[in-house]
């Protein structure tokens, strides 16, 4: 490629890698910048608590794969929640969700804050030389990367500054045990129980002990396949339901899937999903077979319908067996914490269901509560606050703190249990007297439990079992802890401040505006309050906020979207792709600080500085 043309962008000197937790994947190597000199370096930064996040991994796995001699994927572990920075918890995530590149962890955000990022997840493309030269947040960029590494091979082909050869990932030793972080249990009337053994892929029947395997359920390897027991494959299992014929429902998640198991024949078959991610434009309801859904986390009985917690999307769906349709029942698919009729309530991640005769119970990860939902479909809080506050607290309801529970079970008695995951706890909320205890500690990662008599089984997924414990049992005494997210205060000066959300569409593309605006910016605050002006949606990346003096922290609530197609006159249906990113951006208000607050959906924001190169 000649200098002339080289194509123009903005670079900058990318900052050194640094992280107190250290490397993995790497067999123990620390690496620098200029050990990767040559490479084409892509940076994720994620969490492990993060759907969007899991998704990027996914997407990562084609571009790893066709670049593997060019092109080195960088995890930059940077956590939200106070487990996360536990670096035992980090390297229990790397292999439980099957990340086969490096991860820096990066428990005290020093990566995070020298790159500058201000949302999970977030992609930085670096070159050969050492440069940024994309900065990308939210899911759906990798499409757009993967022409950036097109245009970057050739250009530092051609300049001699490219290097070719085998990457820096050194996969761990397996471990020899009977499951491998389960995901979700059912009881079966056998007196047994189904595991989804996610990370093996596949679905274990284990006998009375909890220990004993009958049978297992799919090839042991990601797929998306139906048949029987040896010919099915599934793709990191969760939720698994009872059905009144006998059968199973499974939440597939990463095949993004409604399964069922005939547990007679061990026969599985599809009920609803297409194998591919929901994206918003898509249907919303239809035919089950047709409508596309985004990593259904549980599933529950209730009601004549088979409700699924979309933890993909922050909603609930759905599905109806006798029409064989599925649907949105709850949720906007914005992010946070909003009680009321289901078609305007707000989830984060919703990840844990369990049915009585008058409610649905749901763990709502994300905003670390407990909620449920009436049968007249309306959205209820009965623990938890919001995105950014968690911790370990028994007590009256409205003080009482989860962090980040993934189960819930209904008891007997009215009362419910929690697995409180990131706490390593089993919870109980009484809602008689509005009461949170504890019922046990010292669980590693619970993630659902069960009942079995008088007994509670716990799945315990961090430690590879089931466990069971009595039921009832008394409380056990824990220290109270509170928490906020570890991510950094954004200063901001009050009255006017200007929101600008950076979208360069990519090269070879343009915006989509074949049905109207390509763009839309929904802001919202925590308290309503801070916001005197600039509040809700439009279809500009930019706008003028004004942030009231007298509130001197809050949350901004921001949400884009930016639509963009192929732009090749000569391809009737040119390819079309969707970027969207919510930011939930802690501020305080501060005389003298920053009027502007640039926020970049893809591209680079060329107002921050940087040199424009050849």
């Amino acid at each position: 490629m000649t200098d002339s043309a080289r194509p123009r962008r903005l670079r900058v000197r990318a900052p050194e890698l640094t992280g107190e937790g250290g490397w993995l994947n790497t067999g123990g190597h620390r690496y620098t910048l200029a050990d990767l000199r040559g490479r084409i370096v892509v940076l994720d930064f994620w969490t492990f608590c993060c759907v969007n996040c899991l998704h990027v991994l996914d997407e990562l796995r084609e571009l790893e794969d066709r670049h593997r001699d060019t092109v080195v994927v960088i995890g930059v572990h940077s956590p939200k929640f106070a487990h996360e920075a536990d670096h035992r918890a980090v390297a229990d995530a790397v292999e439980r969700y099957g990340v086969t590149h490096p991860v820096l962890d990066d428990p005290e955000l020093a990566t995070w804050k020298q790159y500058a990022v201000r949302a999970w997840p977030t992609l930085v493309v670096i070159d050969p030389e050492g440069y940024v030269v994309a900065q990308h947040a939210g899911e759906g960029h990798v499409h757009a990367i993967e022409r950036l590494v097109a245009e970057l091979e050739a250009e530092h082909g051609a300049k001699g500054t490219l290097r070719r050869g085998d990457g820096p990932y050194v996969p761990p030793e397996p471990e020899p045990t009977t499951l491998r972080f389960p995901g979700k249990a059912v009881p079966l009337p056998s007196g047994g129980f189904l595991v989804s053994d996610t990370t093996r892929h596949q679905l274990v029947e284990l006998a009375a002990d909890g220990e004993t395997v009958l049978r297992r359920f799919g090839t042991g390897t990601r797929g998306l396949a139906d048949g029987g027991p040896r010919q099915a494959s599934f793709n990191e299992p969760q939720g698994l339901a009872l059905l009144d014929d006998g059968s199973v429902a499974v939440a597939d998640t990463v095949n993004h899937a409604l399964r069922r198991l005939d547990l007679a024949t061990g026969e599985v078959t599809t009920l609803a999903g297409t194998g591919k991610q929901w994206w918003r434009g898509s249907p919303a309801s239809g035919p089950a077979r047709e409508v596309d859904l985004s990593s259904p986390w549980d599933v529950a009985w209730w009601r004549g319908r088979v409700w699924i917690a979309m933890a993909g999307t922050h909603q609930l769906w759905a599905y109806d067996p006798v029409a064989r349709t599925v649907g949105v029942t709850a949720g906007t698919t914005n992010e946070g914490l909003v009680d009321g009729p289901g078609a305007e309530a707000w989830f984060a991640q919703p990840s844990g269901l369990a049915a009585t005769a008058d409610r649905l119970w749901l763990a709502d990860a994300e905003t670390s509560a407990l909620r449920w939902v009436d049968p007249d479909g309306s959205v209820h809080t009965a623990v938890g606050t919001g995105l950014f506050d968690f911790g370990y607290r028994d007590g009256p309801a409205e003080q009482a703190l989860f962090q980040h529970p993934l189960g819930v079970t209904a008891l007997p008695d009215g009362s419910v249990a929690v697995a409180d995951t990131y706490n390593h706890a089993l919870r109980r909320y009484d809602p008689v007297t509005g009461e949170v205890g504890t019922l046990a500690t010292d669980l590693r990662e619970p993630s659902g439990a069960v009942l079995a008599g008088e007994d509670i089984v716990v799945v315990e997924s961090a430690r590879h079992r089931l466990t069971r414990l009595r039921l009832p049992r008394e409380a056990v005494w824990a220290a109270p802890a509170a928490h906020r997210t570890r991510r950094a205060v954004t200063e901001v000066g009050p009255g006017r401040l200007r929101l600008d959300v950076v979208f360069q569409a990519p090269a070879g593309r343009k915006p989509d505006d074949r049905s109207g605006p390509s763009t839309r910016l929904l802001v919202s605050s925590t308290p309503p309050e801070l916001l005197l002006e600039g509040e809700g949606a439009d279809t500009g990346l930019s706008r003028e906020l004004r942030l009231d003096p007298a509130v001197r922290e809050g949350v901004l609530h921001i949400s884009a979207m930016a639509a963009s197609c192929d732009d090749d006159p000569g391809v009737e249906y040119p390819a079309c792709h969707v970027h969207e990113q919510d930011w939930g951006i802690p501020v305080r208000l501060t005389e003298g600080a920053a009027d502007r607050l640039p926020l970049v959906l893809a591209g680079m924001d060329e107002q921050e500085g940087g040199s424009q190169t050849p």
